[in-house]
């Protein structure tokens, strides 16, 4: 039983150290996203001042990913103080109140999308063993107790119309410039009536150009073929061969 307990603790002292290391690297691989957040504000300022607003709400992409990932940076963070400070109560995980099992599941979920962080996966393996297979299986799922602003921070759809929007009147607002959306959506659905039954309808009258000249062709064809006298056997330099003559009249006339 002592071996087991020194094992365990052993386990917990592992994972401790390992959320040590995830902190320190936290603020590293924040300066890089801060960087490129900054930049593509910057970015999106600049087309809306050039009227570009179809190109400002691809770029708020950009703006949007970086900005989730910092969001669930702090989400991360907030986990790893919780449980080094708590670590203790990962040596009886069964008995672990909401708090650290929610801090636990999150650090299971983030280690399987935040590259950057490479330190989680292997605090992952260790919480695994602690808490269990289905526990395990629900938290990189993104289900039991995992906080759902979490998963959405690290996993949510960053191409939905109505939250670039709203990164674009942000950023708008902030330097002075008026946005209308109002008209963007008639414009998209516009192109897309414009484009593709246009090419439909001239990939249809193409094939039906090409069969009728098919068409003409077979009939001049068949027209020709049966047009042909089946007594000429001239050959192509116009001389007529006696024996096949006398063979091909014989033919003729018995008919």
């Amino acid at each position: 039983m002592g071996f087991i307990h020194r094992r365990t603790s052993k386990q917990t002292s592992k994972v401790k150290t390992l959320l040590e290391l995830a902190l320190s690297r936290l603020t590293v691989a924040s300066r890089p996203r801060l960087a490129r957040k900054s930049i593509s504000r910057s970015d999106v300022a600049q087309l809306l001042a050039l009227g570009h607003l179809d190109r400002a709400l691809h770029r708020a992409e950009q703006v949007m990913e970086e900005d989730n990932m910092l969001e669930a940076f702090n989400i991360i963070e907030l986990y790893c103080n919780r449980l080094i400070e708590h670590a203790k109560q990962l040596d009886k995980p069964h008995e672990c109140g909401e708090d650290i099992r929610e801090a636990a599941a999150g650090i299971m979920f983030a280690a399987g999308w935040c590259g950057d962080l490479p330190e989680l996966l292997f605090a992952r393996t260790v919480l695994a063993n602690k808490f269990g297979g289905d526990f395990a299986t629900m938290a990189k799922e993104g289900s039991g107790v995992v906080n759902p602003m979490l998963v959405w921070k690290l996993s949510g759809n960053k191409r939905n119309m109505e939250h670039k929007k709203k990164v674009v009147k942000e950023i708008a607002a902030e330097n002075n410039i008026q946005v209308d959306f109002s008209e963007f959506p008639e414009v998209v659905e516009q192109n897309g009536r414009d484009n593709a039954p246009h090419q439909n309808k001239l990939s249809h009258e193409a094939i039906y150009q090409m069969d009728m000249d098919e068409s003409s062709e077979s009939d001049s064809d068949h027209s020709a073929s049966h047009n042909e006298d089946p007594c000429d056997i001239s050959t192509s330099d116009g001389s007529n061969d006696g024996q096949l003559e006398q063979k091909k009249v014989t033919a003729c006339t018995r008919r």
